[in-house]
């Protein structure tokens, strides 16, 4: 048991204990002292470095059993983050006497209406039910003390804002705010510190993650994209893959056409049913289908442990979507591996977002059944934005454990 958790009622730190941590990461050290101490803040910390738990621990931490209503609201802008952040809520306050309620939108509201009958002393949910239910006064928010906002960034773009705003103003002016993103733009931030008080701004990066990364790129013709696909998760072995693609028009022709390779795959698209959304990420998760198609829009606010790899399919559009899509492998320092499908013009645009995040670029090749990875010229940016080659020795390395084995041997 970590030292700053010993202050934390028993239940959490038996609930950290069950998890197997050993350690805090950096942002719930530098972020869990200010909390506790209810000051507003804003957090941003990139995706997969431990943030869920680093403003849910300290918010569960000051509930009181003996009282019978709300006093922390999650908000979170899509439906599947909601429940994220739930199930991380319920598991952390096991055997505690405290009880926890998901209000969402799109899901059946007399069923939502049932569970505040219960009085939870907790509520996660989607800004929009949630200012629902309070209008309608089926949710008493008059003992909130704390309100998290989680993709503070993705709360303003999808205009949930005003929603947000009319929650807070609902409760009580001495509550705690604290808005958390995995990357706050000076508009969200502006707008954090207007409904804020002298908040404490955290910032963390995500250096000791990436360094398990391993970024890779595929070259062939954009008809050819597929083809390597198939060969990258038949000659893979164990794989759990994320596959970015911009359009959601073009899914059902790629998925197809993999389906008719026998590959197993699910389909994630921003028009899927709630119903088609959770299967697919059950089925995801649980390891019954190795491959998810998505596009970006669908997986805002996702957290899917274990993928072994994301393959940008169809490039994003600047290494700010590069970065973000890349950080779903390799979450708290596990390996991953990233792959990019390019095309020879679009080679050009990978060399130079990685050079940027300062990360080696890697070839990948089929060869025999087998796939290898190939170091390439590393080429830098200096400060002006101009290239600067580095030499790096070529030397290719097989990811097949059959592969593996034979080296050994000849060592």
């Amino acid at each position: 048991m970590t030292k700053s958790l010993h202050n934390f009622p028993d239940f959490i730190q038996t609930a950290w204990n069950k998890s197997g941590f050993t350690s805090l990461t950096d942002i719930q050290e530098r972020a869990l002292p200010d909390q506790v101490d209810n000051k507003d803040m804003i957090i941003e910390s990139p995706t997969g470095t431990g943030k869920t738990l680093a403003y849910a621990l300290p918010a569960l931490s000051k509930l009181n059993p003996g009282i019978k209503n709300a006093q922390v609201l999650f908000l979170a802008p899509t439906r599947e983050l909601a429940m994220q952040i739930y199930e991380v809520c319920q598991k952390f306050t096991e055997n505690s006497g405290l009880s926890g309620a998901s209000l969402i939108g799109g899901a059946n509201m007399q069923r939502q209406l049932d569970k505040l009958k219960k009085k939870p002393q907790y509520i996660v949910g989607t800004p929009g039910r949630v200012k629902e239910l309070i209008q309608n006064k089926k949710l008493k928010v008059h003992d909130v003390k704390t309100i998290v906002i989680d993709e503070a960034d993705h709360i303003i773009e999808a205009g949930f804002n005003g929603d947000v705003e009319q929650v807070i103003g609902a409760t009580l002016k001495d509550r705690q705010l604290v808005f958390v993103s995995a990357t706050i733009n000076k508009k969200t931030e502006d707008w954090s510190r207007k409904l804020a008080v002298d908040p404490v701004v955290v910032k963390v990066q995500k250096e000791a993650v990436e360094s398990q990364v391993t970024h890779t790129f595929m070259v062939s013709d954009y008809r050819d994209k597929v083809d390597n696909l198939r060969k990258l998760i038949r000659h893979t072995p164990d794989i759990k893959a994320m596959v970015f693609i911009n359009s959601s028009m073009k899914m059902d022709e790629f998925a197809s056409k993999l389906e008719y390779k026998k590959i197993k795959l699910g389909v994630l698209a921003g028009n899927s049913t709630k119903q088609e959304r959770q299967k697919v990420l059950n089925d995801f998760k649980n390891g019954k289908i190795p491959v998810l198609l998505t596009t970006d829009v669908a997986t805002r606010g996702l957290d899917i442990p274990d993928i072994t790899h994301v393959v940008h399919f169809e490039l994003p559009e600047d290494v700010k979507q590069y970065v973000h899509r890349s950080g779903r492998t390799g979450r708290m320092g596990k390996e991953g591996t990233v792959v990019s499908l390019v095309t020879k013009a679009e080679l050009s645009s990978v060399k130079k977002w990685t050079a940027k995040m300062n990360v080696t670029l890697q070839k990948q090749n089929l060869e025999k059944g087998q796939v290898v990875i190939e170091e390439i010229n590393k080429t830098s940016y200096n400060e002006r934005g101009f290239k600067q080659d580095t030499k790096v020795s070529q030397q290719k390395t097989s990811v097949s454990k059959k592969n593996r084995e034979s080296d050994n041997k000849r060592s």
